[in-house]
């Protein structure tokens, strides 16, 4: 819901909405802009990432080759390292 309210009636997103909607750094994303992993439009001293570029670097991309390795390492990750994450969850 919060990416479509986002994303409604916009053609470009900053670097901010940008590390909220994909849960990393502006830090990373100015990273990946400068490594032109992901493609944006300079203005001032600021970046504009094209909504369609955003599209392409979300989740919404991967194929189901990538969804399955993904679950087999969120699986092996689970399995070796259960009782250190049930301890890392407590406070």
């Amino acid at each position: 819901m919060v990416i479509k309210h986002i994303m409604k009636n916009k053609e470009f997103l900053t670097v901010s909405e940008v590390a909220g909607l994909l849960g990393i750094s502006r830090e990373a994303i100015l990273k990946r802009i400068k490594k032109e992993q992901i493609k944006a439009i300079k203005i001032g001293r600021n970046f504009a990432i094209p909504k369609k570029e955003f599209e392409s670097i979300s989740g919404k991309a991967l194929t189901e080759k990538q969804k399955s390795i993904l679950d087999e390492g969120i699986k092996k990750t689970i399995s070796e390292y259960k009782t250190t994450l049930k301890l890392l969850g407590q406070e």
